[in-house]
């Protein structure tokens, strides 16, 4: 065994390298998409629809008699966790002391998790876009009152939930979105200067109390380059000019209804091994993990789409 293969089997490294995934992972798209570990690569989950909605179970059982069951069954969707892999070469191992190659394994581990964590955020973001659809257009004249047309999307979501005080809410402001939202006259009115010279300005975290049920609120700022190869590069944010209103939780199940769920193998997120080169010369240090991304109430999600200038 080389070097480098004893030091991806350490316990201590693969402890590191989940914690460096844990902690690169967008804010956004765990946000968004939080995180079920299940102990199966593939496996049962609800999916709630306008023809399978989330129904309280009757908890009543008559003496003697069988109570209600809330497993899974052959209509419920199946989760995969499909493989996914970053590699990270490493130069000249023979000049490496054992030592050393703990921290090369670590810093490898560090841009892997941020690199994969970038790529999460854009496969969740895209796949709650195509969700959500056209969406509804933000009054944003004047005389209209941008929190009140949020609110009504929160009841909407709230309802189409079922789940009551056990659901949370959770709202994302696109870049321009926010921008538009925190200079409008109906936001502004609502913060009071503490006096001459004082001025208030909104934060992100303060929309949370404005609006109805205290919803968690976060900012996107998430950029990618929507040029083609070779062209001009032309950086775009994933979300702009949208305000995303969803049902979530923060720690969710296979059976929740939340609107997504990432589900993930149970303690096998960014695990850490080796690889000889083809050509002989060299190892490379490899990073491997499943996750498989889903929509699992898509009624429980509302789009708000806001005209930028």
């Amino acid at each position: 065994m080389s070097k480098l293969a004893e030091v991806s089997s350490d316990p201590i490294l693969k402890e590191y390298s989940q914690g460096a995934a844990q902690s690169a992972t967008s804010a956004v798209a765990d946000f968004l998409a939080p995180t079920v570990p299940v102990a199966t690569l593939t496996g049962r989950y609800k999916e709630y629809t306008q023809k399978n909605r989330f129904r309280i179970p009757n908890t009543a059982r008559a003496l003697g008699g069988s109570a209600t069951q809330i497993g899974f069954s052959a209509k419920d969707k199946t989760f995969n966790c499909e493989p996914h892999a970053l590699d990270f070469p490493v130069d000249n191992l023979e000049k490496i002391e054992t030592a050393d190659l703990m921290n090369v394994m670590q810093e490898g581990a560090d841009l892997v998790a941020a690199a994969a964590a970038l790529a999460h955020e854009k496969k969740v973001i895209d796949a709650a876009l195509a969700a959500m659809g056209n969406g509804t257009a933000l009054a944003i004249t004047a005389g209209d009152d941008i929190i009140d047309q949020i609110d009504k999307k929160i009841t909407a979501v709230i309802k189409a939930a079922k789940y009551g005080g056990l659901m949370g809410v959770g709202v994302i402001f696109g870049a321009g979105a926010y921008r538009v939202a925190k200079n409008h006259p109906s936001v502004k009115s609502r913060f009071v200067a503490g006096g001459k010279g004082q001025f208030a300005v909104p934060t992100i975290e303060q929309f949370s109390q404005l609006l109805m049920a205290t919803p968690d609120v976060r900012l996107s700022l998430m950029c990618y380059d929507d040029a083609p190869e070779g062209l001009a590069e032309d950086i775009q944010f994933t979300l702009d000019g949208d305000i995303l209103v969803f049902a979530r939780m923060a720690n969710p199940t296979r059976f929740d209804p939340s609107f997504m769920k990432t589900f993930r193998l149970r303690g096998q997120f960014m695990v850490p091994g080796t690889y000889q080169k083809e050509d002989g010369r060299g190892e490379v240090a490899k990073y491997d993990w499943s996750e498989d991304v889903q929509v699992t109430n898509e009624e429980a999600a509302e789009r708000l789409t806001v005209a930028l200038n």
